[in-house]
């Protein structure tokens, strides 16, 4: 079983906002596979079923943001997952340009209260992450900036990226984190 974990906040405010891009990608990963019937299970928005010839749970946190790491503990205890090979979150990065992907295996948190709190209840940062970048915040301040929608420019970038997100979650699935790696962030 493999845990794809996408990070946002629930609540038709934050539908489409920049902090939810590892839900979207979530999203976006379940319509390619034409997974349906999601159900509420770990403090989450719960699908299960084959993505890429392998058993995977997709799950979106309807817990906020800052307490995504109950939702993830719950799922990776659960299936008794090792968080290293087993699960992989899907994240917004602000230090990145909109659209470019880092896909990691493990690491620090780089300040990301979602990435923080997973890494809290986990108690490890040996896991894989894929960032999604959403642009420095620039004047605006960074919870305005990550709440806010994406501009018609950015809005057009993710659309393309999201697409290009599925392809190296389906390559972490199948290859492996190494070659998912080279592959995908050797466009970065």
């Amino acid at each position: 079983m493999k845990l794809i974990v996408g990070l946002g906040n629930p609540g038709g405010e934050y539908v489409k906002t920049r902090h939810n891009a590892g839900y979207m990608a979530v999203e976006r990963l379940a319509h390619r596979h034409q997974l349906t019937g999601a159900k509420s299970r770990f403090h989450s928005r719960a699908l299960q079923g084959t993505v890429s010839g392998h058993q995977c749970l997709l799950i979106q946190p309807t817990t906020y943001m800052n307490h995504s790491g109950m939702a993830v503990a719950e799922a990776v205890h659960y299936y008794r997952l090792n968080p290293a090979e087993e699960l992989l979150i899907a994240v917004d990065d602000v230090a990145l340009p909109c659209g470019q992907l880092r896909l990691r295996k493990a690491g620090s948190s780089g300040g990301h209260n979602g990435l923080i709190d997973v890494e809290r209840a986990l108690a490890t940062t040996d896991y894989p992450r894929l960032r999604i970048g959403i642009d420095p915040p620039g004047p605006i301040p960074q919870v305005n900036y990550v709440l806010g929608q994406f501009t018609v420019e950015q809005k057009n970038i993710i659309e393309l990226t999201l697409d290009t997100t599925c392809d190296a979650i389906e390559s972490w699935i199948t290859d492996g984190i190494n070659k998912a790696m080279n592959q995908f962030n050797a466009s970065a």
